[in-house]
């Protein structure tokens, strides 16, 4: 079997796990992974629970779309106030017609 190198990060206490997994088992962290990642390729994808967390992130953009608009209304609102006073100020030093 030929094989390829493969190489994953993960914090000092999930290597030490894997380790202490591995070790228990007799097995290489090696193998413990191939086995691992052919497991997890070959379980079916539940794609009703995929579109249920899809239906329910649809859901929370939905909720937070009009306290967006609204927060940029009322920054849009801020922004031409300090604009006209800006431009009010500019007139009263005589830098601006």
């Amino acid at each position: 079997m030929q094989t390829e190198r493969v190489t994953y990060l993960t914090s000092a206490e999930q290597k030490a796990a894997l380790e202490a997994f591995a070790k228990a088992r007799g097995e290489s962290v090696g193998n413990v992974l191939r086995e691992a990642t052919s497991r997890y390729m070959a379980q079916p994808r539940d794609e009703s629970e995929e579109e249920a967390e899809l239906a329910a992130l649809v859901e929370q953009v939905n909720a937070a779309i009009p306290k967006m608009n609204a927060t940029i209304d009322d920054m849009q609102k801020t922004l031409r106030s300090t604009h006209l006073e800006v431009d009010r100020m500019l007139r009263e030093m005589g830098a601006r017609k």
